[in-house]
């Protein structure tokens, strides 16, 4: 075994692990420990808590965190994001941690694993079989609140939680009235698919049957551009339309805000994350569609292929072909299509304006349902339930190949063939990822 990364910056001494034996293993974990025991640096135990290449390590910085510094917020920040560490000793530890040191701010982190204590603190409450982890947890969540009455521990939660369910149940006033009412009732959702096809785009995830929903206002355009730049100057450096779950970040700016070929005012904006379209549709008196609400008002009630009907009508959208302007039969083409998109001008009109193409609309007057940009969902795309993410504290790179952290895509894009433009094809992505070829429209609730 390779000896682990000197991550001491000369100020620590050495920190790496010889792992030739159990015995050297474990005699260089009990002196990385005591060296920082002695510094007790707590930038350095932060930093190191989070990724030194050794468990042990992070474990002994939490410990040492906890019995240093437990009421210093920089500490508490560290310890609560090491519930989250992918090694289970390592969570364990910090869990324990929280309890000892009455981290109230943990108690969300710690919540997500066990459940509410005024829940698994009643008389009989069923709940499936535990592991450590979960007791450890419970028992934490306690020690912080102070208190094992189910009634004292629901107005303890209440009063904890009060900011955040205060901010989450604030509803604006809508901003805007270029909407489109979709009536309750029901409607035919998904589809009969038997072949794949010749691009190998898979959409049988979606089976057909009837669905019900109550009614709702939704955009009829994508939101553009123009729309997105009077959100950023109204909130400045305010955060409070972020997604509690939302990572650090300066601002929600669109990263393609300076490319031509999109930045127009009349094109849909694109270039921005999940939590930015949260954020916006949270400020614009709205929410991101559910993936079924966006699927009534792409389709109508009758079960339509596309917007405007059964039949394919390469006019009524924009798709691979029209933005390249070139023929694509099979996957081989389309894929040798895109590999040539280039940063700066290939291809050199990929987008057009949001309220373009009304042959392509649909039954309910929305443009762009079909083709020009994917748009966003608040649905799960593996649970179909509306998105619940809970990665603040990690890196994309640590909830990548998590199930919670991919939502719904519908529609299609500039890049895509027609099969990703039927009203029933289900595509996905990862909330942190933010392309040129993914926007996003609000819906709303209808007001009595």
């Amino acid at each position: 075994m390779e000896p682990a990364e000197d991550l001491s910056g000369g100020d620590v001494g050495s920190l790496t692990v010889d792992g030739s034996s159990d015995e050297a293993y474990w005699r260089g974990i009990e002196r990385i420990t005591a060296e920082l025991d002695r510094s007790a640096d707590l930038d350095r135990l932060c930093d190191l808590s989070r990724r030194h290449p050794e468990w042990p390590v992070r474990a002994a910085c939490v410990r040492i965190l906890g019995a240093r510094f437990a009421d210093r917020p920089a500490a508490q920040e560290a310890i609560a994001a090491a519930t989250h560490d992918e090694v289970d000793w390592v969570a364990f530890t910090s869990i324990r941690v929280c309890g000892e040191q009455r981290i109230a701010l943990a108690a969300r982190d710690l919540i997500r694993i066990s459940g509410w204590p005024s829940n698994f603190t009643k008389p009989g409450y069923a709940r499936k079989p535990v592991g450590c982890g979960a007791a450890f947890t419970k028992r934490a969540l306690i020690s912080i609140f102070g208190s094992e009455d189910p009634d004292e521990l629901r107005a303890l939660e209440n009063e904890h939680f009060g900011e955040v369910l205060r901010k989450a149940a604030e509803v604006r006033p809508r901003t805007v009235d270029d909407v489109v009412l979709v009536p309750a009732g029901p409607f035919v959702a998904g589809a009969t698919v038997s072949e794949i096809g010749p691009f190998q785009m898979n959409d049988t995830d979606n089976p057909l049957r009837a669905a019900e929903l109550p009614a709702f206002l939704i955009d009829r355009t994508a939101v553009t551009n123009e729309r997105y730049a009077r959100f950023l100057e109204d909130i400045g450096d305010s955060t409070d339309f972020d997604h509690p779950d939302q990572p650090e970040r300066p601002d929600h700016r669109p990263v393609h805000w300076h490319d031509p070929r999109f930045n127009a005012p009349g094109m849909p904006v694109v270039g921005i994350d999940w939590y930015d379209a949260w954020a916006f549709a949270k400020w614009a008196g709205g929410r991101l569609p559910s993936e079924a609400q966006w699927e009534k008002a792409a389709r109508g009630t009758d079960g339509r292929v596309f917007p405007w009907g059964n039949d394919w009508d390469p006019a009524r959208a924009n798709y691979v072909e029209r933005a390249f302007e070139a023929e694509v039969h099979d996957l081989a083409d389309l894929e040798s299509l895109l590999v040539k998109v280039t940063a700066t001008d290939v291809p050199k009109r990929p987008v057009l304006p949001a309220d373009s193409l009304p042959e392509g609309a649909s039954p309910y007057g929305l443009l762009h349902m079909a083709g020009n940009v994917w748009e966003m969902t608040r649905t799960n795309f593996f649970t179909r339930t509306d998105m619940d993410p809970f990665f603040r504290h990690l890196r994309p790179v640590e909830f990548m190949n998590r199930r919670e952290a991919f939502y719904v895509l519908r529609g299609g894009t500039w890049t895509s063939p027609p099969v990703c433009l039927t009203t029933y094809y289900r595509g996905k992505d990862l909330l942190t990822d933010k392309h040129n070829e993914i926007g996003f429209r609000c819906v709303y609730p209808v007001e009595s």
